[in-house]
């Protein structure tokens, strides 16, 4: 029998609020729904949203760019990463417990998403959210840092290594060059022209134009070639010239490189290391330190979730777009 000490909310059955769509297609696919209440189990965490964010995936989720079928079976729930109040755990659950604020990456699949009031995830997915941030601040870390930590993992660098980084304006980007700095890696990073003070404050110490020609320019500067890079700007095979033979490029949509062995090409997915609270923990105390900064740039109600879908599509921003569940 669960310990009831473990159990903060006294609503269990009552229906909860979420963001879905029964149909892919554009941003007017999406609306708010209404779920029952996910079950939890001994090795998971129950969450109160507060806020969860909006991120690419969701609109190729959206889209049914991966859908296997004509339409989603049920509801399809979005969103990755959430930040709220725990309020009810498992019963083999150590690392958290009821009353703390949280952070966590979701795996969504069907109407388990992470735009849900209500969301249950094992509890290798959750961490006390970092002491300085807001909720809605603290949900824009474990996506696309787990993102940027694997990604550097991957190359395996060392202190003094050279790494470039295409699209270190964005999110996941800007997270690599924030780490690579803290690792002791020098750092070459794209940016345009207006982006460029904003990619400097990151820590990256050459500042290349982004665009097509930034393997050229990267050759320029190192004739040997960078001896890592990180794909954020989704450039595939343009890239793969600015890294010397032997390095490593690691992409982020499943590209496997050229065919040639010269470099190694290493795909990356989040998924991979969702269960990994150890780098969860290691982003908590980068942002607490300072390493790593959260950038937030709007904040929507659910009920606008369309509206945050279009932005997100139309590009160029600068900071992340957030669902307030409050």
């Amino acid at each position: 029998m669960r310990d009831e000490t473990r159990v903060m909310s006294t609503d269990a059955g009552k229906r909860v609020r979420a963001v879905g769509f029964r149909a892919y297609g554009g941003p007017e696919v999406l609306e708010v729904v209404s779920l029952e209440p996910e079950p939890l189990g001994a090795d998971d965490v129950r969450i109160q949203v507060a806020a969860s964010t909006v991120n690419p995936t969701d609109v190729v989720r959206r889209a049914g760019q991966r859908a296997t079928g004509g339409r989603p079976e049920t509801v399809d729930v979005p969103g990755m990463e959430v930040a709220g109040l725990v309020t009810e755990v498992g019963a083999r659950v150590t690392s958290v417990g009821v009353g703390d604020r949280v952070m966590a990456i979701v795996a969504p699949a069907g109407e388990h998403g992470g735009h849900r009031a209500d969301v249950v995830v094992p509890a290798v997915s959750v961490v006390r959210s970092p002491s300085n941030l807001s909720d809605v601040e603290a949900a824009t870390i474990p996506m696309n840092g787990l993102t940027a930590l694997h990604a550097l993992d991957a190359m395996n660098l060392s202190a003094g290594d050279v790494v470039a980084v295409t699209g270190a304006a964005g999110a996941v980007g800007g997270y690599v060059v924030q780490l690579a700095k803290h690792a002791g890696l020098r750092v070459v990073a794209d940016a345009a022209e207006n982006d460029r003070e904003l990619v400097a404050s990151l820590g990256a110490d050459v500042i290349l134009p982004r665009g097509p020609g930034f393997a050229a320019a990267v050759r320029e500067r190192f004739p040997h070639g960078v001896d890592g890079l990180a794909d954020a700007a989704i450039q595939n095979a343009e890239v793969l010239d600015a890294v010397r033979d032997g390095g490593t490029v690691t992409t982020f949509r499943r590209y496997t490189g050229d065919g040639t062995s010269r470099i190694r090409v290493v795909p990356i997915s989040v998924l991979e290391v969702a269960e990994r609270t150890d780098l969860l923990e290691r982003l908590r105390e980068h942002a607490e330190a300072g390493v790593i900064t959260a950038r937030v740039n709007e904040v929507f109600p659910p009920e606008e979730v369309a509206k945050a879908h279009r932005l997100l599509e139309a590009g160029g921003l600068r900071g992340r777009l957030v669902l307030g569940w409050s």
